[in-house]
């Protein structure tokens, strides 16, 4: 488990978000800071004010990366990380879903080379780290209420249940992309239905490219 160790230093954190809340994502996979559904609402990953008890998400290779890439795609908040390891590449895809309604979190794992050996680890805690959620798995479908606020997890991995973090591991080879989307919703409701990951990462890059037309500052 990677629960030691710290958050990570604030300039090594990336941006991602839907304008209305937004995450930041860092170098090692790591999901530290996220408030939903509001950009003033509570985080649900506090990990950046505090340690990886008080809330993150993480997915990485299950050996140390030994080098890390990462950048948006063009001019939009679609994150790409590429991390190799002894046993290969893998890219790391993340975003925030153009909202209708409810926000949601894409992460899609492609296989670059090799076959390389992943970790997952959800640390959800409500209210800035201070409210442990109920979680509970219903065949590839696991849902955490706390109070008011309630996350749901899809994604094609077995996970488990260990000191009140959902971790799991799987293994990905090249061209095999395994998609994992965290949606929140009030806790009264049900649980969002199932997306395409892949679909939403196109639309969502396509979303900002349309927004960041609109800006007319030349340069860098």
């Amino acid at each position: 488990m990677f629960l030691s160790k710290m958050a990570s230093r604030i300039e090594d954190y990336a941006l991602i978000g839907d304008t209305y809340s937004a995450g930041l994502v860092a170098r090692d996979g790591s999901i530290d800071w996220l408030c939903l559904p509001r950009f003033d609402s509570g985080a649900c990953f506090a990990a950046l004010l505090g340690e990886p008890r008080h809330g993150r998400w993480k997915i990485a290779p299950a050996g140390e990366p030994q080098t890390t890439r990462r950048a948006y795609r063009g001019d939009t908040l679609v994150l790409e990380t590429e991390m190799e390891s002894a046993d290969g590449v893998v890219r790391l895809i993340d975003c925030m879903s153009p909202r209708a309604r409810l926000p949601q979190v894409i992460r899609v794992v492609e296989g670059v080379r090799g076959r390389v050996p992943m970790t997952m680890e959800l640390v959800i805690r409500f209210d800035y780290g201070s409210i442990i959620p109920w979680v509970r798995r219903v065949d590839e479908t696991l849902t955490a209420i706390g109070g008011p606020d309630a996350l749901c997890l899809r994604a094609p991995v077995e996970t488990q249940g260990r000191e009140l973090t959902t971790v799991a591991e799987f293994t990905v080879t090249k061209g095999q992309q395994v998609q994992f989307v965290l949606g929140w919703y009030p806790s009264h409701e049900s649980c969002p239905e199932p997306i395409d990951a892949v679909a939403v990462v196109a639309q969502s890059e396509t979303w900002w490219q349309q927004w960041s037309a609109h800006c007319t500052y030349q340069g860098r």
